[in-house]
């Protein structure tokens, strides 16, 4: 009887292995020393060549975090790889590659060029790079600039909009108390509590002698609203969202509002408020920073202190007077204006900022906190109602 011997069985590797592979693959570039032994082909090997474009490395030994990379520097072969990206990655990931390339390569100086834009994906932080150097463009990019900006402003007052304007009427509604309120109109909690003198033990209950209700706003001015806005260049994301936000409340007629945006000088941008993107266009990101100089023009334009938000975003690096500065805040609020402090206000977290003005700051009752977008409404809300502001507990 013969012995067959048998032949060795391919090992194939799980889907899920072959997956991890893959994307390990991907993410380390590569090199020699990558360990994945992955092959990459077809789709694959063309988002590879993409990402190698931007983050490769060259044979050559590099300084620091520097790295080389293939997209030259030519506004055509950037614009095709600007193309090749958003085919192969979501729009999220595109934006942060942009976002690298500019700041990794130098690129800012080819968004000068009109196919440039035409050929990226428009985000906030892009309009943030744009507005810097908007002062530098030529007439023939002017125009593809404003369509780029125009296109994000649009997309952020969709989203914020709608919401922003519901918070805060219905903040103004019950900010109007009354004493003979309708029955759906009732404030139970205030009722109660300014009811506790007539509670019958007896009966376990308060007689509610005297009711405590919300007003409906009427379509006269209720409330002042002051943006007090830096431009220094760290504060991009901020300026872009705080000029929605300015063009939304200046829409609602309950509201008075008036933006204002400094470095070491200050511009009243209020009547441009109408469109966010003249705002936008009328900033000059950079510069130095004067708070003092800047809460001095907003104090002088306060005429019903007791109805007045005064919201200061800034990283807080002061160059001007310190303590001209917080005097003027412990002023404002000693006169009854609600002062909020938001260090940054974006989807970005908080910026390096200033911890002693900071915490100054909250001495006095009004502590800096970095808000989102999403939380500004809300923000406002408890400003208008003189409510506790509902600060992150990141902040």
């Amino acid at each position: 009887m013969t012995e067959t011997t048998a032949e060795p069985v391919p090992v194939e590797v799980p889907d899920a292995a072959r997956e991890r592979l893959r994307r390990w693959r991907l993410v380390l570039g590569g090199d020699q020393a990558d360990g994945t032994g992955c092959t990459l082909s077809g789709r694959d090997a063309a988002m590879d060549g993409t990402l190698a474009a931007l983050y490769g490395r060259s044979d050559k030994p590099q300084q620091g975090r520097d790295r080389s990379a293939g997209l030259g520097a030519s506004a055509p072969s950037v614009a095709r790889w600007l193309g090749d990206i958003r085919s192969y990655f979501p729009s999220s990931v595109v934006q942060v590659m942009q976002r690298d390339a500019i700041d990794r390569l130098g690129l800012a100086s080819l968004l000068l060029e009109p196919e440039m834009l035409e050929a990226v994906e428009a985000d906030v932080h892009l309009v943030g790079t744009l507005l810097s150097l908007h002062k530098a463009m030529p007439e023939t990019t002017r125009e593809t600039a404003r369509a780029v900006v125009r296109k994000v402003v649009d997309d952020l007052e969709k989203r914020l909009a709608t919401r922003t304007r519901a918070t805060l009427t219905g903040a103004l509604d019950r900010s109007a108390r009354v004493s003979r309120p309708r029955h759906h109109d009732i404030d139970w909690n205030r009722t109660i509590a300014a009811n506790l003198k007539h509670y019958l033990p007896e009966y376990r209950t308060v007689v509610p002698e005297r009711l405590v209700g919300y007003g409906r706003a009427a379509r006269s001015v209720k409330k002042e609203v002051v943006l007090c806005i830096d431009q220094s260049g760290s504060m991009a994301a901020s300026v872009v969202y705080a000029s929605v936000f300015g063009a939304v409340l200046a829409s609602m007629r309950s509201i008075s509002t008036r933006l204002v945006v400094f470095d070491t000088a200050v511009v009243d941008l209020t009547d441009q408020l109408d469109d966010p993107v003249d705002v936008l266009f009328g900033t000059q990101l950079g510069g130095g920073t004067d708070i003092n100089r800047a809460l001095a023009y907003c104090q002088e334009q306060i005429t019903r202190p007791a109805e007045t938000v005064v919201v200061l975003i800034s990283d807080l690096y002061e160059g001007g007077i310190r303590n001209e500065m917080l005097k003027r805040v412990a002023a404002m609020k000693a006169s009854g204006v609600q002062f909020v402090a938001l260090l940054a206000l974006s989807d970005e977290g908080a910026p390096a900022y200033d911890r002693d003005h900071a915490a100054a700051l909250a001495a006095l009752g009004a502590p800096a906190f970095a808000c989102t977008p999403d939380l500004f409404p809300d923000v406002m809300a408890a400003a208008l109602e003189k409510r506790p502001l509902p600060i992150p507990d990141t902040a």
